[in-house]
């Protein structure tokens, strides 16, 4: 309980302040006080409630009672993302056009302003036609000297200037004008940018929609191991990871990764994690194509942080009965390889012996042998290699899913994707065959991976 307000509250701060920059620059900027304001203003609000909705719901009662809200909030999510990034990476063209705006329209200009002869001179020609009340041509010298005629207004159409043009005169029509004027450019620029930044946020959700749900793309890598034995040479791994079962993917989601690894023609088959975003009772039906994975030296499953959020010793249990090996922090060998497999660090929390244990794992085996190692997080190579691992296997990244986040995770995660070094340690990162959250994808596509080791 104590998890699930500190996860809600650290949501609303994060949320709150992100949705009323986009009312500033969405709504406020880009309406006059009105009905139109107050339309996107409730439109924003109800957004914010479909966002916490998607979060809430699944989990108050039931994810498969709750599919639409939690579909639609988590795209509003990705939209939510990308509107806030084009719209800060438009800050500063925005503020520059406002600014050269503001130069325009900051003075009038210096010719609408009378000079003071002139201003003496209009002055005294209506005290002269006020006083003589008649149509006349009058000359009346102005402080410069010089005389001008004028024309004096007719009998009983004499009146102060004031009365003719208003208290403010012509100025105050000028000013006006300039201020309009000023105020449809602003909106202009601001309707702009939001246009822009709207039709690019939908256009890239769109795109990571469509990747997403288009099933994994199967991806093959070879990597040599120094301590390969020769009759071991071209031993194939099929590799999946953070499928995310849930019951916004269906069971045809589960078919599909199921029918790519078979694909393979693999000696073993290794999911790393992630399996599943609830519990035994509601995604029973989801994982059981599981059962239907085809290998010649098994398959074999290791724990993810989510497996933790869904009751890990019934997912344990549930797995295996569907014909995988569950490696808790647990080795064992075939033919000339030993293949490990350790427990995910989230583990911890749910009690002693229930994190990893690399010790356990590794310690007192034939280091002659090259060991591949399952784990869930690449950060977990750190460890690794202490323990001499040769190849580490893993996901949780997800290569970031929504681009620039792979920025973000690398500050966690030593590898992103692909194949990288830890230590001494290769270590090769599925970007994973599902999604979490946003059924969105923006520069990693997911995949399923054909690792082949080669003998020097």
């Amino acid at each position: 309980m104590l998890q699930a307000l500190v996860f809600f509250s650290i949501v609303l701060l994060v949320v709150g302040p992100i949705h009323w920059y986009l009312w500033k620059r969405m709504v406020r900027d880009t309406t006059r006080p009105g009905r139109a304001r107050k339309i996107g203003t409730a439109i924003l609000f109800a957004l914010v409630a479909l966002l916490l909705g998607a979060f809430i719901l699944p989990r108050a009662i039931g994810a498969k009672a709750s599919t639409f809200v939690p579909l639609a909030g988590y795209l509003w999510l990705a939209v939510l993302f990308y509107l806030l990034l084009v719209l800060l990476i438009l800050e500063l063209p925005r503020a520059l056009a406002n600014r050269s705006l503001r130069r325009r329209t900051a003075t009038p200009s210096a010719t609408a302003t009378p000079s003071a002869t002139e201003t003496t001179i209009v002055a005294e020609t209506t005290i002269v036609a006020e006083s003589v009340g008649l149509t006349k041509v009058s000359e009346v010298a102005g402080q410069s000297g010089e005389s001008k005629p004028v024309i004096a207004p007719i009998a009983g159409q004499v009146g102060r200037s004031s009365d003719r043009d208003g208290d403010g005169g012509g100025g105050g029509v000028g000013a006006s004008a300039v201020a309009a004027e000023a105020e449809s450019r602003r909106l202009f620029i601001a309707r702009g940018a939001a246009i822009f930044a709207g039709l690019t946020a939908t256009g890239i959700t769109a795109y990571g929609a469509k990747t997403a749900l288009s099933g994994p793309v199967v991806k093959r890598i070879q990597i040599p191991l120094a301590k390969l034995p020769r009759s071991m040479d071209g031993y194939r791994i099929a590799l999946a990871s953070d499928i995310h079962l849930g019951p916004l993917t269906g069971v045809e989601h589960t078919r599909r990764i199921v029918n790519a690894l078979n694909g393979m023609d693999a000696d073993i088959v290794a999911i790393v994690g992630d399996l599943v975003d609830g519990s035994v009772a509601e995604l029973a039906d989801e994982a059981a194509p599981l059962r239907d994975l085809r290998s010649r030296n098994g398959a074999y499953f290791v724990t993810g942080n989510h497996e933790y959020f869904s009751g890990a010793e019934e997912w344990v249990a549930e797995v295996e009965r569907l014909g995988l090996r569950a490696l808790r922090n647990e080795r064992l060998a075939i033919h000339g390889l030993d293949l490990a497999g350790v427990n995910d660090v989230s583990g911890a929390s749910d009690g002693p012996g229930k994190g990893p244990d690399f010790a356990r794992t590794l310690d007192g085996r034939d280091t002659s042998r090259p060991v591949v190692l399952l784990a869930h997080q690449p950060v977990q190579a750190h460890e690794a290699s202490r323990h001499g691992v040769d190849l580490q296997l893993s996901g949780h990244t997800h290569g970031g899913q929504l681009v620039p986040f792979n920025l973000i995770a690398a500050l966690q995660q030593p590898v992103i994707s692909g194949l990288g070094d830890v230590d001494g340690t290769k270590v090769y990162v599925t970007n994973g065959a599902g999604y979490w959250g946003p059924p969105v994808r923006v520069g990693a596509p997911p995949d399923v991976t054909l690792v082949e080791l080669r003998a020097p």
